[in-house]
């Protein structure tokens, strides 16, 4: 039952996408189809299923539609073969906080790694959360004494003069994403306490210069708006016995057309240096709702298409 779903909701899916008919019987599931193919497929997509629930990993519609695509797009030896759920830690409500794609398993072990690491895909796959909570997990293990968070507070097409109140006032909607993850892991009353004793600190970029940060867990999001002084400024901030974690995505620079963005310099400069991984995630590793997926793949091959006419 957990494989086919509740009301059969992932055999649908899986008979949507491979033209195949799957019925449960006593002996259990019979899949018929005229391409022997697409049978075989969605056979082999049915027993990897029965693998995770088996291991004890929750067959979410997102993990299915994720498996589905990996067949489809012939990486399911890969996938299948290397990819499980790794809890990285629980959060405040006690769910616990799994990586759902390969991508993000490749991520979270990149982070374990390396002393440094680049994450670069688009908005969706978990960048900025996973990296939290890497962060909250290094924080509750006491490996490091204190979570350090910030991100460029670069306009994307508003003016931070036209927002009300004082400084941090005007740059409080920039961290939100940031606050929103931590609330989450740590809970409103730890998270508030830590911040108050300076254990947890969120703030924007700027403020790093001139700082050393030693003995934290450093995380630069939206690294894409950083210019190339200050992702340098940033990187010769990591002091002794830190890790930090720099994430963006080169799709949505929202920099001058004349400013080169820091990410985009540093992943190339940086990448084989050694303590220092770079993940690069797709599409593919998207776990928001389905239309995400299709809305990147758009404008993915409307990219495509400008560059082939360019070189045409």
């Amino acid at each position: 039952m957990a494989v086919v779903g509740a009301f059969n909701g992932h055999a649908k899916m899986v008979d949507e996408v491979f033209g195949v008919e799957t019925d449960t019987t006593i002996d259990g599931l019979v899949v018929r189809g005229e391409n022997e193919a697409d049978i075989d497929a969605a056979i082999q997509l049915y027993v990897k299923m029965e693998e995770l629930h088996e291991a004890g990993h929750p067959l979410t519609e997102q993990l299915v539609r994720y498996l589905i695509d990996a067949v489809k797009s012939g990486d399911q030896e890969v996938v299948f073969k290397e990819f499980s759920p790794d809890i990285i830690c629980v959060n405040a409500k006690g769910r616990p906080i799994l990586s759902k794609t390969f991508g993000q398993k490749e991520y979270i072990k990149a982070i374990k790694d390396n002393d440094l690491t680049f994450a670069i895909g688009p908005a969706g796959t978990g960048k900025t959360y996973l990296a939290v909570a890497m962060a909250v997990k290094a924080f509750r293990e006491h490996d490091v004494s204190r979570i350090i968070l910030t991100r460029p507070a670069v306009e994307a097409g508003e003016k931070l003069g036209f927002l009300p109140g004082a400084l941090q006032d005007k740059v409080d909607p920039y961290m939100r994403p940031l606050y929103d993850a931590l609330n989450d892991l740590m809970g409103t009353d730890s998270y508030l306490k830590n911040m108050e004793k300076g254990l947890i600190e969120v703030s924007p970029l700027a403020y790093m210069r001139g700082r050393t940060l030693d003995d934290a867990f450093i995380i630069l999001d939206e690294a894409q708006n950083a210019t190339r002084e200050q992702m340098k400024m940033f990187l010769t901030r990591i002091g002794f016995h830190a890790k930090a974690v720099v994430t963006g995505d080169i799709t949505q620079i929202d920099l001058p057309p004349d400013r080169r963005s820091g990410l985009e310099e540093a992943a190339d400069l940086l990448g084989k240096v050694e303590g220092i991984g770079t993940i690069r995630l797709t599409q593919r590793d998207v776990v928001r709702n389905p239309l995400v997926q299709r809305i990147i793949r758009a404008y993915e091959a409307a990219h495509n298409r400008k560059q082939n006419r360019r070189r045409g």
